[in-house]
């Protein structure tokens, strides 16, 4: 119980440093982007796997400039070379993790603690909510989980299992950093260095000032249903923004300066597990981990109404 309250009471820690950052505090100086110390790094060349997973992106390996945003434990930018891997083109749903529960028999850490984290829009803060699980994001009072929305209230403990029974496992860090560049070298998003590409929100972000102020302008006040934004060039969708993404590594803010080049792991041991991606609740006065760059760390144990995952599949090259 008191690593799963250590993993709540950072969680919220991490919100309100950044929300007194936003808010007036005064910005970290600029860094260096990853744009200013690499060239562009072409799309790579396709080619034939064996046995790719179904459904899942084959995404061909190449190197590319890792971190380069906008705070230090994004920095410094690095050159990293990663293997060909696959990776769901979704955030796991409710309706895929509820066939894993069937199958499985699984009982989740939110359901064996008996209570989860959930951001009350209404009183614009985290809440312990009693009964609040996968299928019941709001708690066993609330409408219970569409099952195209991104699966929450799934810790990262949960999610390694869930993947494993696919025959897959989380990605790496690097390896989701640079599938969701989609190839991009150097830019800020998935799609460019426009927050909003022709005037319009390309992901599901909050809208307005957060929390108290939101314009919906993306036509959700939380979580979407997956896919409803275009995908990247790689074919992968909300990469950026919907739900936080568990990724594979421990995390540690000063890891960049010591990382390898070639298909980095991440730290041998650790606290906390990196997840990437931002969700609804980034906003340009809070958070702004809508960013290919972002990163941030929750305790594996931890499960918040935010909080999801892809799988990722190692994958092999068809013989010749």
């Amino acid at each position: 119980m008191r690593e799963r309250l250590r993993g709540r009471i950072a969680a919220t820690a991490f919100l309100a440093f950044i929300f007194a950052t936003a808010c007036g505090a005064k910005p970290p100086a600029p860094v260096p982007t990853a744009a200013a110390v690499a060239t562009p790094t072409p799309t790579p060349t396709p080619v034939a796997f064996a046995d790719p997973p179904k459904g899942a992106v084959v995404i061909p390996g190449g190197r590319f400039t890792m971190g380069g945003g906008e705070r230090i434990e994004e920095n410094p930018p690095h050159l990293v070379q990663v293997r060909s891997f696959a990776i769901d083109p979704y955030e796991v749903t409710v309706e895929r993790f509820s066939k894993f529960i069937e199958a499985t028999q699984h009982r989740t850490e939110a359901e064996k603690w008996g209570w989860s984290g959930v951001f009350d829009i209404q009183a614009q803060d985290w809440k312990p909510v009693n009964g609040a699980i996968w299928k019941a994001v709001g708690g066993p009072t609330s409408k219970p989980s569409a099952p195209n929305d991104p699966v929450t209230h799934v810790s990262w403990n949960d999610a390694v299992a869930f993947c494993a029974h696919e025959k897959g496992r989380l990605p790496t860090e690097a390896e989701w950093e640079y599938a969701a560049r989609g190839g991009r070298e150097g830019e800020i998003f998935p799609w460019g260095n426009q927050l909003r590409p022709g005037g319009k929100p390309a992901a599901n972000w909050w809208q307005g000032v957060f929390p108290s102020k939101p314009t919906r302008e993306d036509g959700f006040l939380s979580r979407a249903p997956v896919g409803r934004f275009n995908p990247n060039h790689y074919g992968l969708y909300d990469m950026i923004g919907n739900v936080w993404e568990w990724n594979l590594d421990w995390f540690d803010a000063g890891y960049y300066s010591k990382s390898p080049v070639f298909n980095p792991q991440g730290p041998p041991a650790g606290k906390d597990r990196v997840m990437r991606g931002g969700s609804w609740m980034c906003s340009e006065n809070f958070c702004r981990n809508f960013r290919n760059a972002a990163r941030s760390f929750a305790a594996p144990d931890s499960g918040l109404d935010n909080l999801g995952f892809r799988c990722a599949y190692d994958v092999r090259r068809a013989s010749s």
